[in-house]
């Protein structure tokens, strides 16, 4: 067929000719500079002493070289040998500079700038977008025309799918070989390939190389990778049928039962879309390139016509469910990015109802001929919708941020029920703005609340136990006594106990042991931990108390005015490898009242 004479036709003699080396060793070249390079950008940001160097200390500049590193090179690997050089490297270019922008802007939009990856997120949406742009580009540079029939479109992108999964689990079973032989060396006391592996300077280049490796084996192979692909579509093509009974039963079944039981899931909307999405590709893989030679059995195309009848239904239950959490509960990232994904499902839904039900209204219509432009326009309509969620132009936070503020002005949410939390710390730089205008309103009630929200500090340079320390809730007992951690919080796990949805802790200053230095108690809901200040400097911590008899919140005990220290009447015991063990005070308890409740 037309759509597999390329420029790399004959792709199977390629280990064997001059151009089928070069292109080995391209690709080898990329993998390794990927690898080196993302050893680079993680040194910088270890740093030395625990100091990063440029460039981590730019974090935008940074989070843009991290997504570059990540995912140009594969770009660059995919079109090795498949797009001619002035394409690749215009592509090349164009999707550099996206990266760039991308990540820049993810960073910049967040309120710790310091966050030099940005948020999760913008990975998986960024190689979608990849993706899927560069398998609209091979076909049409492969074809010279600007939209390339739907056949290669399907040959191109299904191919790369099949050797993007290969290519993946060649690298994991490599890396599960060296461990298994790190641990075999381990048995007879050789630790040198143990060692070796856990080296970054090691670790990352060598997997660049071996994904390399793998992407050009499995594309000198050609014949074979079509093979498994065959065999992959065909099995996950009568999955449909299977899919398409779930469905239409679970839709036959609504007017009897209702939706109130999807409803209280509260992820109906990522539940009905999933099925969708699940559906669509289904689909395709069962109608493949649409060529009359490759239709499926009748059952299957029946199984095509119903599915993509159905779509319908549930992308509409998916929109009516998302636009009632908005209705009750205002706009979220989340709700955006769902609202984003729904469009996207829309598309495919109307496009797929035509293909179903255009050949009843015309005889004669190719079987389902209509889901070919629908796949292509879908496809550019979801590159551009992914990069209007990440950029200001749709921005997900920016959006939710006016939404809740303008329900809290209009009197939808009430002043003691609105969320200054989500301002505070989980919308970025757009709802720190708004918390700080809020701050100035003339509700009192809106103002006060406002104003005792906790923003996150800007934390730049800091490590991640700082960065955990900047959402920390810390009453220092008595009131107006400075904190002896400064913004880093308590030096140990005892802090994630005091975060604001742990609902904080209380400290003390209180010298202990009787030398002359002030030693801290930080109380949870749970135990009183004990922090001592070195020779150095640095806080300690020396273990908790909890309570011997009654209990309740460890933070009520803290705050009870006659709070005595007393020493133990019995020793610990040394154990030496295994520790000193404390005695538990027994029977006492009862025979004594509890007087340390605070009064």
């Amino acid at each position: 067929m037309s759509g597999e004479t390329s420029t790399t036709s004959g792709r199977a003699g390629l280990g064997h000719d001059e151009a089928g080396r070069n292109v080995a060793i391209a690709r080898l070249v990329i993998g390794l500079s990927q690898g080196l390079a993302l050893w680079a950008l993680y040194r910088a940001d270890q740093g030395y002493g625990g100091q990063s160097v440029w460039p981590a200390t730019v974090p935008m500049l940074f989070a843009a070289l991290v997504l570059i590193a990540a995912y140009l090179p594969i770009v660059v690997l995919a079109g090795v040998g498949r797009l001619r050089i002035r394409t690749l490297m215009i592509w090349g270019v164009v999707a550099a500079v996206a990266l760039a922008l991308l990540a820049m802007h993810d960073v910049a939009r967040a309120s710790r700038i310091n966050d030099a990856f940005g948020s999760f997120v913008i990975l998986p949406f960024s190689a979608v977008a990849l993706f899927i742009v560069h398998h609209l580009i091979v076909p049409a540079d492969r074809e010279r025309r600007w939209i390339a029939p739907f056949h290669v479109y399907f040959d191109t992108a299904w191919m790369a799918g099949v050797q993007m999964v290969l290519s993946i689990g060649f690298t994991g079973a490599f890396w599960l070989l060296l461990f298994l032989g790190s641990a075999l060396f381990n048995v007879i006391g050789l630790k040198f390939l143990g060692d070796l592996i856990d080296e970054p300077w090691f670790a990352l280049p060598l997997t660049g190389l071996v994904f390399a490796t793998a992407v050009h084996l499995t594309d000198v192979r050609d014949g074979l990778i079509r093979g498994v692909r065959t065999v992959a579509l065909m099995l996950l093509s009568w999955l449909l049928l299977v899919l398409t009974v779930l469905v239409a039963g679970f839709l036959a079944a609504l007017p009897f039962t209702g939706l109130d039981g999807l409803w209280e899931t509260g992820s109906a909307t990522a539940l009905v879309l999933s099925a969708a999405g699940a559906l669509i590709i289904l689909i395709n893989t069962a109608y493949q390139d649409g060529r009359p030679d490759n239709l499926p059995p009748v059952v299957l195309r029946v199984a095509v016509r119903v599915a993509s009848v159905l779509l319908t239904p549930l992308i509409f239950i998916a929109v009516w469910g998302l636009s009632l959490r908005i209705g009750q509960h205002g706009l979220t990232p989340d709700r955006i990015i769902a609202i984003a994904c729904a469009l996207v499902g829309a598309a495919y839904a109307a496009g797929y109802a035509a293909a179903a039900l255009i050949p009843f209204a015309r005889r004669g219509s190719p079987w389902m001929k209509a889901l070919e432009p629908t796949n292509i326009a879908v496809a550019v309509l979801t590159v551009a919708v992914i990069l209007a969620l990440f950029s200001p132009l749709a921005d997900p936070a920016r959006l939710s941020v006016a939404d809740q503020v303008k329900r809290l002005e209009s009197g939808k949410v009430a002043a003691d029920k609105f969320d200054y939390a989500f301002l505070a710390n989980g919308s970025g730089k757009a709802g720190e703005k708004a918390l700080e205008t809020l701050k100035r309103s003339t509700n009192p009630e809106v103002a006060r609340r406002a104003a005792s929200a906790r923003i996150d500090i800007q934390t730049a340079g800091i490590s991640d136990d700082e960065r955990l320390a900047s959402d920390l809730v810390i009453e220092m007992l008595p009131q107006g006594t400075a904190s002896p951690f400064g913004r880093s919080g308590p030096p140990s796990e005892a802090m994630r106990n005091c975060t604001r949805r742990q609902g904080g802790c209380v400290a003390r200053l209180i010298d202990l042991n009787n030398d002359g230095q002030d030693d801290v108690l930080v109380a949870h809901q749970f135990a009183i931990v004990l922090f001592e200040r070195d020779a150095g400097g640095q806080w300690l911590d020396r273990g908790s108390y909890t309570a011997a008899c009654g209990g309740g919140d460890a933070r009520d005990a803290l705050r009870y005015e006659h709070l005595t220290p007393r020493p133990s009447p019995w020793p610990v015991l040394d154990v030496s490898k295994l520790g000193t063990w404390a005695l538990q005070p027994g029977n006492l308890c009862d025979a004594a009242p509890n007087t340390n409740r605070p009064r």
